[in-house]
């Protein structure tokens, strides 16, 4: 009898928005996955610090993922000093889960593509499975073309034809799946909390109203 995979979304945050929760929601449905869990990044290794404070990200998640018992919230790399490599986190994950249990990192197309310059980056396989979420009209079968050899052999190695290859073995698997168009954008609910335009509908309320409470994002 399989074991259902744990799906790990991690990222800044900054903040998080709808686009992140509907990520969350079709790679939890289209894998059959058990659960979501969502890691706020402390110490990003690969981009400029967060806007916001990592406590403040970290309560924007909380907030958001109210009411969904398939969304958790791992505060792990919030707590650990120093940069933040997926690789640590999947070994950490491991040693609570088991060997057995499929973990699945999520991640975008421009992300996977991106990839080969991640800390220890072929580790990750040995780890987890990797889940890539394309865009309409962005196919990564395209893009992979011109990908790092690499990471592009990577790829053609591991590609798995559905995701039901995600259940039959803990990790190892690249399984690609369609995300719908969702143009939201952190930097976008950022610029426009900067401009003091209303940022409601582009993600929770609850999110919105939290922002706007501790003017996040504007200047001061």
């Amino acid at each position: 009898m399989s074991i259902a995979p744990i799906g790990i979304l991690g990222g800044t945050f900054d903040p998080i928005h709808f686009g992140h929760l509907r990520f969350a929601q079709e790679a939890l449905e289209q894998c059959n996955l058990d659960a979501v869990h969502f890691i706020p990044c402390g110490s990003p290794p690969h981009r400029n610090a967060p806007h916001a404070g990592a406590p403040y990200r970290l309560n924007m998640v909380r907030l958001a993922l109210q009411g969904n018992p398939a969304f958790v919230l791992d505060e792990r790399e919030i707590r650990r000093a120093g940069p933040c490599y997926t690789v640590d986190t999947l070994t950490a994950l491991r040693v609570e889960m088991g060997m057995q249990r499929p973990l699945c990192l999520l991640m975008g197309g421009d992300a996977f593509l991106l990839l080969h310059t991640w800390h220890e980056w072929k580790k990750l396989f040995e780890l987890a499975h990797i889940v890539v979420m394309q865009r309409a009209g962005r196919p990564l079968g395209n893009a992979i073309n011109e990908a790092d050899a690499a990471l592009r052999d990577a790829y053609r190695a591991r590609l798995a034809p559905a995701p039901r290859a995600l259940h039959d073995a803990p990790a190892g698997a690249i399984v690609v799946v369609n995300m719908p168009a969702l143009e939201i954008s952190a930097t976008d609910i950022r610029r426009r909390c900067a401009e003091k335009k209303d940022i409601h509908y582009l993600l929770p309320d609850v999110v919105a109203d939290y922002i706007q409470s501790h003017n996040l994002y504007t200047p001061c």
